[in-house]
């Protein structure tokens, strides 16, 4: 890899943010903290009067974390509850007679965001952090104040070319894997963040009492219109299908189009 392409896969892979345990520790699955993240302001924009500013997650007790049952992505977290913390902005006047309260408003947004988390993506979000940063006169300066590089849908990571467009890897097991991710219900194209869309591989050498397993790592963009973690599972029961050797697989979503939601 040239000195050029090593400096874009980082940038990418740092664009990423954090990779976030989707489901439970037996889904195998993984969600980049800028895909959740995007979710989460696309959702919480509906809330009447606040707009999200800077945004983290993490997992709330990184010391009783789990297990995973399958070998993460690099960097991947371990799976356990996650913690969401967030900075809002609010257009409310907390000294004007009749007007909801702060603690209010946040209890709204704290709501959201976990509903949008548990309801759209399938993440394990137990606690949500929130701090008022200002206090706007209007819903349209609320709008207007929005932090560069948060608007709605946008992501961080720039595209790569090929994988991202759908196309097939040139190694046959892997195309063939590739095609079969592909044709699951609500994958909308294939990702190479972290070098390419599938990635294979071998069994390490046999040590007892354990039989040796290959694996093997998807990575891939889900459909709005469908949870992540479901899309996902679908993904591991594909690949297993199509792989005849029981690999292990772990599957990685690192972006959720902006398709029309299911209540």
């Amino acid at each position: 890899m040239t000195a050029d392409r090593w400096t874009q896969a980082v940038r990418q892979q740092l664009g990423l943010g954090r990779l976030l345990p989707l489901g439970l520790a037996l889904d195998g699955a993984w969600i980049s903290e800028e895909a959740a993240g995007s979710v989460l302001r696309r959702e919480t924009a509906a809330v009447e009067g606040v707009r999200l500013g800077a945004l983290r997650i993490a997992l709330a007790d990184p010391d009783g974390a789990g297990t995973p049952a399958v070998p993460p992505p690099p960097s991947g977290l371990p799976p356990g509850p996650l913690r969401v913390t967030a900075e809002f902005r609010a257009s409310v006047d907390p000294t004007a007679p009749g007007v909801e309260p702060l603690p209010a408003v946040a209890a709204r947004l704290r709501l959201a965001v976990v509903s949008a988390a548990t309801r759209l993506l399938g993440l394990d979000v137990t606690e949500v952090d929130l701090r008022v940063t200002d206090l706007l006169e209007d819903e349209d300066e609320a709008s207007a104040a929005q932090p560069a590089g948060t608007e709605r849908g946008e992501p961080a990571a720039v595209p790569a070319d090929g994988a991202r467009t759908g196309s097939l890897p040139r190694d046959p097991e892997e195309a063939r894997i590739a095609a079969a991710v592909l044709a699951v219900p609500g994958v909308t194209r294939l990702a190479d963040s972290l070098g390419r869309p599938v990635h294979v591989e071998s069994a390490p050498p046999a040590t007892e009492p354990a039989l040796p397993r290959r694996h093997v790592r998807v990575e891939l963009e889900v459909s709005g219109a469908e949870r992540a973690v479901d899309v996902a599972r679908a993904v591991r029961a594909a690949v297993t299908e199509t792989v005849r050797d029981t690999p292990s697989v772990a599957v990685l979503v690192t972006a959720v189009s902006e398709d029309a939601r299911h209540g």
